[in-house]
């Protein structure tokens, strides 16, 4: 048992997790085009584990003491694996076209600098007041839709625009319980929604924004009723996450569960294509 909780954490505090979900997230969009490639959605998620885990060696000293012990205690075999992501990433670059870096830069960027001074500023681009949200929100959304479909010769049209901006909307949706469990730990400077607004305000603010991701579906053409379906589920159950959220929370309440929703999202998708 002591086992299983040792490989847990390590699955969590690696990105292991957070990299499956973007893994997800890509594959959403390339099933959603009815594309069966995974090069692009493997690539993003060994970028992710690449970007994050970087950012978090180098902010080794900013972070709480006891994630800090463990980071230094699994070392070894986090550099170990990022190393090897670093790796799987530069053989799947290879097979990329020029085109399809150029619109990922931008949100590479973003990432990049997410953790790491931005020049000329001297500070992450997190610390940047009220931009935290909305930047995690911007980068995931390019680097899970634009990417992939720039990548396969998808013509972005407005359906893809359309797609991008529900991409935007449910990663701003599912980052707000982030916010509210840290509302007493990010710095006044960084206002975030639950410091500038409330807690309550920001709940209402995310249901609203849930309900917005299914109305959009209704823009599409075609409009598929099964897509709308899964959209609707999906932006019910992160609603009730987000409902669910606190200042005190479980550890895992967070890092587990609402970044496991771009997974439960993808398996909706694969049980609809078995049907």
């Amino acid at each position: 048992m002591q086992f299983l909780k040792k490989l847990f954490r390590f699955y969590i505090f690696s990105n292991i997790h957070v990299a499956i979900g973007t893994f997800c997230l890509v594959k959403i969009t390339l099933l959603t085009y009815g594309i069966p490639e995974s090069n692009t959605a493997l690539f993003v998620l060994f970028s992710t584990i690449v970007a994050y885990n970087f950012i978090r060696f180098y902010r080794i000293s900013n972070i709480a003491n006891w994630f800090s012990d463990w980071l230094k205690i699994n070392k070894i075999v986090l550099y170990t694996l990022t190393l090897i992501s670093v790796l799987i990433v530069v053989f799947l670059a290879l097979s990329f076209q020029l085109k399809s870096f150029l619109w990922l830069l931008p949100f590479g960027v973003f990432t990049f600098f997410y953790g790491l001074p931005f020049p000329f500023k001297n500070i992450p681009l997190r610390n940047v007041a009220r931009i935290k949200l909305f930047l995690i929100a911007i980068s995931f959304a390019g680097i899970t839709v634009l990417f992939p479909l720039v990548q396969n010769n998808i013509e972005i049209n407005l359906n893809v625009w359309l797609i991008f901006i529900q991409r935007f909307l449910f990663i701003v949706l599912i980052t707000i319980p982030f916010d509210i469990r840290d509302l007493y730990v990010d710095s006044e400077s960084l206002k975030t929604l639950p410091q500038m607004v409330g807690i309550k305000k920001t709940k209402v603010i995310g249901v609203l924004l849930g309900v917005l991701i299914v109305l959009l579906e209704f823009l599409k053409q075609p409009i598929e009723s099964n897509q709308l379906i899964i959209m609707l589920i999906v932006s019910i159950v992160s609603i009730l996450f987000l409902i669910n959220s606190k200042e005190k929370q479980s550890k895992y309440y967070c890092a587990f569960w609402v970044e496991s929703l771009p997974i439960f999202w993808f398996l909706l998708i694969i049980l609809r294509i078995n049907m």
